[in-house]
């Protein structure tokens, strides 16, 4: 599995040039069976990323661009009435893909947002009335622009919270943005790719995820950094059970990434950011300012060693 991981890495690299620690944390949150928020600045390879992610591990895609006068029924589907057969017939929506690419949904309005909620949750959906079941795996990928750019919505802090991990892919190095610039066949490559994995093999990773072990220490680890984002009286949104299991999650998919089949600290701290920041900062954009996050401000008071 070790060996399929390192090809996937490899392959995403090859397009999404310079990137590899972002790779990784969407790699992770994919095997942790969690959903990805990426922000950042238009043409800064968001959708990209979601494009190769899904070519390289085999998934069916679509992209579904958010906007100001879409429907939750653009995302989910509608019932049509069928004159032939004299009866209702579900037209699914982009939902009933494995990897969903919203991309720009803070352009669209709360109630089209919240319309990703129950799929997000429990890998399902309601349509008049009726359930239905949403492939597996199942992976929402969202992009947002930064709430200073027009025409933009913050997500509510449910929404939010759904997200297992925040990323931002950042401006490339000189040496990165070369490659991009030097390379005119960009698409043309994207749709070459194959796929490294097979969806049974990406649900066996899943299933030895939850498998890798987890003492007692890293409990606790956890719970102390949940128990400082509570104490801290400038945080009116600190970390809940819910931000707690989804860390722990990700560092359990980031372990068995690095081929280990037990949690270190050093894995809480690898995904802590990406998990926790979001949750913490509601204002539903990455600070574009040098200062230290919420997030490494709360890992600088724990000491894994000695966590409570």
């Amino acid at each position: 599995m070790h060996h399929l991981i390192a090809n996937i890495v490899q392959q995403v690299g090859s397009i999404v040039i310079g990137k590899e620690p972002e790779i990784r944390l969407s790699l992770a949150c994919l095997f942790a069976k969690g959903h990805i928020l990426i922000e950042d600045l238009p043409g800064m390879g968001k959708t990209t990323l979601a494009q190769v992610l899904s070519k390289t591990l085999g998934l069916s895609y679509q992209r579904t661009q958010f906007t100001s006068d879409m429907l939750p029924s653009d995302v989910v589907g509608i019932s049509i009435f069928d004159t032939d057969k004299n009866a209702f017939t579900l037209h699914k929506g982009p939902i009933f893909n494995q990897v969903v690419l919203a991309d720009e949904i803070n352009r669209a309005s709360p109630k089209t947002q919240s319309a990703l909620l129950e799929a997000m949750e429990s890998a399902h959906v309601s349509i008049d009335g009726k359930t239905y079941a949403l492939p597996e795996p199942f992976f929402v990928i969202a992009t947002q622009n930064p709430l200073f750019h027009s025409g933009t919505y913050p997500l509510p802090e449910s929404q939010l919270d759904r997200f297992t991990m925040r990323i931002t892919l950042g401006f490339p190095s000189l040496e990165a943005e070369k490659k991009i610039l030097a390379n005119s066949n960009n698409r043309e490559d994207i749709n070459n790719l194959k796929a490294c994995i097979t969806a049974e093999q990406l649900l066996d990773i899943q299933k030895l995820i939850e498998d890798v072990h987890v003492s007692e220490s890293i409990l606790e680890y956890v719970i102390a950094l949940c128990q400082v984002s509570r104490k801290n009286i400038g945080n009116i949104n600190p970390l809940s059970p819910r931000a707690g299991k989804a860390l722990l999650a990700s560092a359990k998919a980031w372990a068995f990434m690095d081929n280990r089949d037990h949690v270190l600290p050093q894995d809480i701290q690898a995904v802590f950011e990406a998990v926790c920041e979001h949750r913490l900062d509601t204002t539903g954009s990455i600070s574009m300012a040098n200062e230290m996050s919420a997030a490494k401000n709360i890992l600088q008071q724990v000491d894994p060693t000695n966590p409570l």
